[in-house]
């Protein structure tokens, strides 16, 4: 199969993508400049503007791009001869890795405040987002099939197992109430996360 050539254009985008996801993550988001990033990418400041009017629209792309990326993941799969318990336990630890990543609550943070400039822009790419399956959707969904877990509504009870992470390893962090959780702190909220849903979720086990 022939591969599309790619334009110049889209080579010049994907350069200064590139260049971002560098910078943000050696210099930080707020102190990287436009001419930065064209500086960096090899690129003029104008074909940065053309790409993305503001540093909060490529906040935003970068954002969704890592969004997507843990949508696409599969690291962890539900196995039927493991421990409910335990599988569960280790996919909440992924989700706290990722919620809670440095340059995750960087860019999140950089896209709440532009969401006061540009609500619909934000509010569209979420929406698009959270319509999404998941790999928390595709692991409850097993869980249930396997008669593990009694769920009724599964995006709520994924929406309530995000919520439960958040509110200590995401929304904490992004208004800084409180320091990067240390990795007993890690453990002990994937541990009472766990135990909740399951208290809330878990089957009976099937009469032999």
């Amino acid at each position: 199969m022939t591969e599309t050539k790619k334009s110049r254009s889209e080579i010049k985008r994907e350069s200064i993508v590139e260049a971002a996801k560098s910078a943000f993550q050696e210099f930080g988001v707020q102190s990287t400049s436009m001419d930065r990033l064209a500086e960096i990418a090899g690129v003029s400041k104008r074909t940065v503007y053309n790409h993305f009017a503001t540093k909060s629209e490529l906040v935003i792309y970068l954002l969704s791009d890592l969004w997507e990326s843990s949508l696409l993941d599969s690291s962890v799969v539900y196995q039927t001869n493991q421990s409910i318990s335990d599988q569960l336990n280790n996919l909440i630890a992924y989700q706290i890795e990722f919620m809670s990543g440095e340059q995750h609550i960087e860019l999140a943070r950089v896209a709440i405040g532009s969401f006061f400039y540009e609500p619909e822009t934000l509010k569209k790419e979420i929406d698009r987002l959270v319509s999404q399956e998941t790999m928390v959707h595709r692991f409850i969904k097993a869980a249930v099939k396997d008669n593990k877990l009694l769920i009724d509504d599964v995006n709520y009870a994924v929406e309530q197992l995000n919520d439960l992470i958040k509110g200590r390893c995401f929304w904490p962090l992004v208004f800084k109430i409180q320091p990067p959780l240390s990795e007993t702190e890690k453990q002990f909220v994937q541990q009472e996360t766990a135990d909740i849903f399951l208290k809330r979720y878990r089957a009976a086990p099937i009469a032999k």
